[in-house]
């Protein structure tokens, strides 16, 4: 894949689903998701929704102005912009390619900031999902390339069908967001000094699909289309390609098909320890399972707790080693049981890491196989101890 090119009609559907989500508001967004979809993919068996918009997913191209409708009866059709394809040719025709775009060719922005500044902007942006894999430098980056934005009440900070120029996180303030629903602007949320908006519109080409306005004085964090595009897309291709490769040398993940293991590695967060430093207490409760990325790992047991009980006094006694591509931790999520074992770092490592909520959604069609190495793991312990003991009876 050399660059980002957005297939026919895909914008058009985000920008649908997009309206949706935030007119509905969806406690689980993941299940919204799948009944949205599913209605218009039985849409599509009679042709009605696609012919209506237009659409070809064989490389056609948009032909119609009017919005994709849902099945539901009780929801209100959406209506977007009059002038809505005419501005999505013009944000489409920009392509990103990760691949060809070089850094050093790049002149880094930097808006000089306060003392004050920054340390309202690093807690602005503390737990923001976009920034969530970007590592120590990378951050910098971002907080050098924000600028701080002053909102008044009544102000519209983006407007429905604009073309995106800026991401903002919000510092303080509240702010409605408005979708045009039969013509008229509908609110259908809100945000109270603190989240962010504004990054669809630069990550997928597309128009902007909501009005944001602000309702109290306020700031906003905002990051310029080209700078977020490099910092962000960027990473996100070179992350996805990196831990594509990682998985490929799993054999546990051979089975999974290329998309299926794309979002694997879209849902890896990656983790950096020190040379000693302990990943794993045996005994706790699991929530992940790591990706050796770059390094070793030592994984330690207490004999007491391999024979069923606990001695605060009993050493540990390493059982085995992992290095790059290997994987650990992925039976504890398995039998929901407390972890079997310890696992140190050796020497400075990394880990890619999945949390268990990913874990059941993405890996269903490996655990047959990560099962069958509780035969494994059991033997290697009982190999170091002697006595054997059900090691489920230890997680």
């Amino acid at each position: 894949m050399s660059d980002f090119e957005i297939p026919a009609g895909l914008t058009d559907i985000l920008q649908d689903f997009t309206v949706e989500v935030l007119r509905a508001k969806p406690s689980d967004l993941i299940q919204f998701a799948c009944d949205y979809f599913n209605r218009i993919n039985e849409a599509r068996s009679s042709k009605a929704v696609f012919e209506k918009k237009g659409v070809s997913f064989g490389g056609g191209e948009e032909s119609g102005d009017e919005p994709m409708q849902t099945d539901d009866s009780d929801e209100e059709p959406m209506e977007p912009p009059r002038n809505r394809f005419q501005r999505r040719q013009s944000v489409s025709a920009e392509r990103y390619d990760p691949e060809a775009d070089d850094d050093d060719d790049e002149v880094k922005v930097v808006h000089p900031k306060s003392d004050d500044q920054r340390q309202r902007l690093n807690e602005a942006v503390r737990n923001i999902l976009l920034f969530k894999s970007l590592d120590t430098e990378q951050m910098t980056e971002v907080i050098d390339a924000m600028f701080e934005k002053k909102a008044t009440p009544n102000e519209k900070v983006i407007i429905q069908g604009d073309d995106g120029d800026n991401f903002y996180v919000i510092d303080s303030g509240t702010y409605d967001i408005y979708v045009v629903v039969d013509g008229k602007d509908k609110c259908v949320g809100s945000y109270d000094n603190t989240g962010s908006f504004g990054e669809l519109a630069l990550m997928y080409n597309m128009p902007r699909a909501a009005t944001i306005v602000a309702t109290s004085e306020g700031s906003l964090w905002a990051m310029d289309r080209l700078t977020f595009r490099r910092i962000v897309l960027k990473n996100a291709y070179t992350k996805r390609k990196m831990y594509e490769t990682l998985l490929e040398s799993v054999p546990m993940l051979q089975q999974l098909d290329p998309y299926e293991r794309m979002n694997v590695a879209d849902a890896l967060m990656s983790r950096k320890y020190e040379d000693g430093q302990q990943i794993i207490k045996q005994g706790d409760s699991a929530d992940v399972m790591y990706f050796v990325e770059d390094g070793e790992v030592r994984i330690t047991a207490k004999k007491s707790m391999w024979q069923g009980r606990e001695s605060d006094d009993d050493p540990e006694v390493e059982v085995s080693r992992c290095n790059k591509g290997a994987y650990f931790g992925e039976l504890a999520l398995l039998t929901h049981k407390p972890r079997a074992a310890s696992v140190y770092a050796v020497g400075v490592t990394k880990c890619a890491v999945l949390d268990v909520n990913a874990f059941e959604r993405l890996l269903g069609n490996c655990k047959d196989i990560m099962q069958r190495n509780e035969d494994y793991y059991e033997a290697e312990l009982a190999t170091v101890f002697g006595s054997k003991t059900n090691i489920s009876d230890l997680r």
